[in-house]
C-alpha cells in the first residue's frame, strides 16, 4: 500500500499558557498543503518477530529506526491487533524536518490510517485520533486532514470552512532546525490574541494586522534570516506572510494572478502550492 503524507501550515498560532501536565494550551488553524512524502507498507510474511523492517530515501532522517514515529505508529496498532503481520516500510522523505509543517506527524498518521485500511481493522476515526495523540500533539490533525481550528495541545479539532485554492502559497525553508522545546522556553506570553475564527473571515490582506504567530518573536531573534524571508515575501506582494509552527518554514499567500520572482539560495527548500 502506497500513500502520500502531506504537510500543513499554521494560520496563526497563539500560546495561551502552560498546563499542569507540562504541555501548553494553544490556538491555531491547521491548513493542509500539497507537499508530500511517499510511504509504502507491505506485509512481511517471512518474519514473525513483531518488528518493522524500515528503510528511507530522500532527506536524511536523523533518528534511529526504532525511534521513528512511523515505527512507533506500527507498534501502537500491533499492541491492540497482535494478529497483523510484520511489515516492511519505506519512507521517501521530501517534506523538510524540524520545520513547523508537521512532516513527521503526517507520516505517523498515514501509517495509522494505512494499517487500518490494509488489514481491514475497522478502527474508528475517534480511536485513530487517540493513537495519533500518543505520537504527537499535531498528529491527530492528519487523521482528519482538512482545515481545522485547533485548541488544547492542538488535538481538540473543529473542522472549518476555509479554502485558499484561489490563492497561491509560496513556502520557503532555509534548512534551519528549530528546537521546539527551546522556542517554548523563550516565549513571552501575552494576552494580545485575536479570535482566529473571526479573523479568517476578513479579507486576506487584513490578516497581517490580526493574525500572529507567538513563536515569531523568540525564533526571529535567534534566526534573523527567517524575519528577512518574511519581509521578502511581503516586499514581493504577499497578501499575508507568517512563520508556520515553531519554524523554520515561512509562507506567503499571494493573489492567484501574482507572478513574483525570488532570489533565495538554491540550498533553500522552496515551492509553490
Amino acid at each position: 500500500m502506497v500513500s502520500f503524507p502531506n504537510a500543513k501550515i499554521n494560520v496563526g498560532l497563539q500560546v495561551l499558557g502552560k498546563r499542569a501536565d507540562g504541555y501548553h494550551n494553544l490556538q491555531t488553524i491547521f491548513y493542509p498543503v500539497k507537499i508530500h512524502d511517499a510511504l509504502e507498507i507491505i506485509s512481511n510474511e517471512t518474519t514473525h518477530s513483531g518488528e518493522v523492517i524500515f528503510s528511507s530515501s530522500g532527506r536524511t532522517i536523523d533518528v534511529k529506526p526504532e525511534d521513528n514515529l512511523c515505527v512507533k505508529a506500527y507498534h501502537l496498532i500491533k499492541k491492540d491487533f497482535p494478529s497483523i503481520p510484520d511489515i516492511s516500510m519505506h519512507l521517501h522523505k521530501n517534506i523538510p524536518m524540524g520545520a513547523g509543517v508537521g512532516g513527521g506527524s503526517a507520516d505517523a498518521a498515514f501509517v495509522l490510517t494505512s494499517l487500518n485500511k490494509k488489514f481491514e481493522l475497522g478502527i474508528s476515526q475517534e480511536k485513530l485520533l487517540g493513537y495519533a495523540l500518543q505520537l504527537g500533539s499535531d498528529c491527530p490533525f492528519f487523521i482528519i486532514n482538512q482545515p481545522c481550528f485547533a485548541k488544547g495541545r492542538g488535538e481538540l479539532l473543529e473542522k472549518i470552512t476555509m479554502n485558499l485554492s484561489s490563492c497561491k502559497i509560496f513556502i520557503v525553508n532555509p534548512g534551519i532546525h528549530v528546537n521546539t522545546a527551546a522556542a517554548f522556553k523563550e516565549l513571552q506570553h501575552t494576552n494580545d490574541h485575536c479570535n482566529l475564527n473571526a479573523a479568517i473571515l476578513e479579507p486576506i490582506e487584513n490578516w497581517k494586522e490580526l493574525i500572529k504567530n507567538d513563536f515569531e518573536i523568540p525564533v526571529f531573534a535567534r534566526f534573523p534570516v527567517l524575519k528577512e524571508i518574511k519581509q521578502t515575501l511581503y516586499d514581493a506582494g504577499a497578501l499575508f506572510a507568517l512563520m508556520s509552527g515553531s519554524g523554520s518554514t515561512v509562507y506567503g499567500i499571494f493573489d492567484d494572478k501574482a507572478s513574483p520572482t525570488f532570489n533565495f539560495p538554491d540550498t533553500y527548500f522552496k515551492i509553490w502550492v
